[in-house]
């Protein structure tokens, strides 16, 4: 069991933040998410050999730092009766182990068939939406996940990895990309078209058969912008990218100023002091909309400089080293790239539970170790 556990821990909790994703199975995928914390904790205590032997391997470094960064600014800013603080501290602590342990214990299964299940299932969720909820363009769908922004982020890395996984394909293959693809659009949401762009460049370069897709997108673009819908599409040329972002931004550039150095807490991640905003804007005021912007609102600038150094050294590293590879690896860079790119306009990066954020780290996890084997193992 406990071997089981260290293996496909990782999985358990990148397929549960699915389940927190949608309404009906949010309580279910909450004490999932408890028990996994609860149980993985209990056997990292019981097994103190295997906390020096994974936690404190040169690949995983960067994440038992951040940790270890966590816990100093706990002692520094907060008081043993911050309940919130400290459930955060844990959450990314054992979620930092889990992602370790999975990756140390099961390798080759991330390796080779993780991709494989997860756009599955992916998959299946869009197609079981689509029967719940047919109503593709009559407004941002969704399906069943409670948020557009959050559907187009799944259907969007999910045609990511499909696309880049495999060179040759079904017929299948190419019914889950255009499947994924129209669910990109339908959302709405302005990042699909970033991560979908982004991603044919990663697949295909300045090619001629890219400048090929490019003219085609461009048609359909216009056939889409000629119709009264809602796709992303649509809403990219009625808006800027960053129209309804921008006064976010401002408000939380603010949060930022009023406790540049120390922040507002480890617990207040994508986090807006509402008391510098307006009454009649506080209703549109959500968050951040901003992964970078969102850790210095957390951490304050001191500490969140150094989370982002952790963050872009790591990720500059993995770059370089695995930049011009195929298969596993380009898949997992794209996921860091992507997200470093849509951190601009989305609060990613710091949560506990977002399916996004959670790939992103593990992705950084995975390609360390990855570099490590090829640099140390024979």
């Amino acid at each position: 069991m406990i071997k089981w556990l260290f293996k496909y821990g990782a999985v358990i909790f990148i397929f549960n933040s699915i389940l927190l994703s949608i309404e009906s199975t949010y309580y279910i995928g909450n004490q999932i998410f408890l028990a996994l914390m609860g149980i993985f904790l209990f056997v990292l205590f019981i097994n103190p050999k295997q906390i020096k032997a994974v936690l404190f391997h040169k690949a995983f470094l960067f994440l038992l730092i951040i940790n270890i960064i966590n816990l100093l600014y706990f002692f520094l800013f907060h008081s043993i009766s911050d309940y919130e603080a400290i459930k955060y501290l844990m959450a990314r602590g054992v979620q930092f182990s889990i992602i370790s342990f999975s990756i140390y214990y099961n390798y080759e299964y991330y390796k080779n068939k993780f991709f494989v299940h997860l756009v599955y299932l992916l998959f299946g969720i869009v197609i079981f939406g689509l029967i719940i909820n047919p109503s593709l363009f009559s407004s941002r769908y969704s399906g069943i996940i409670w948020n557009p922004n959050m559907f187009s982020s799944l259907v969007v890395i999910g045609f990511s990895i499909h696309l880049l996984k495999y060179k040759k394909r079904t017929n299948f293959d190419y019914f889950i990309l255009v499947t994924f693809f129209i669910l990109a659009l339908s959302t709405g949401s302005r990042g699909s078209l970033v991560g979908i762009i982004m991603v044919f460049f990663v697949n295909y370069g300045f090619t001629l058969r890219n400048m090929l897709y490019g003219f085609l997108a461009l048609v359909f673009s216009l056939v889409v912008l000629s119709l009264n819908l809602e796709t992303s599409i649509n809403r990219f040329s009625e808006q800027s990218m960053f129209n309804d972002r921008v006064i976010q931004f401002e408000y939380a550039y603010l949060s930022v100023k009023e406790k540049l150095i120390t922040g507002y807490g480890l617990d207040k991640y994508s986090y807006i002091d509402k008391s510098l905003v307006p009454k009649y804007l506080k209703s549109k005021i959500i968050g951040a909309h901003n992964g970078y912007l969102a850790i210095f609102t957390q951490y304050g600038i001191i500490f969140g400089s150094v989370i982002l150094f952790l963050i872009f050294r790591k990720s500059f590293l993995s770059y370089t080293y695995f930049k011009n590879r195929g298969s596993f690896e380009r898949v997992y860079l794209f996921i860091i790239l992507y997200t470093l790119l849509a951190s601009i306009y989305e609060s990613l990066m710091t949560g506990i539970n977002e399916f996004h954020t959670i790939l992103f780290w593990f992705s950084l996890a995975i390609l360390s170790y990855s570099k490590f084997k090829e640099e140390y193992e024979v």
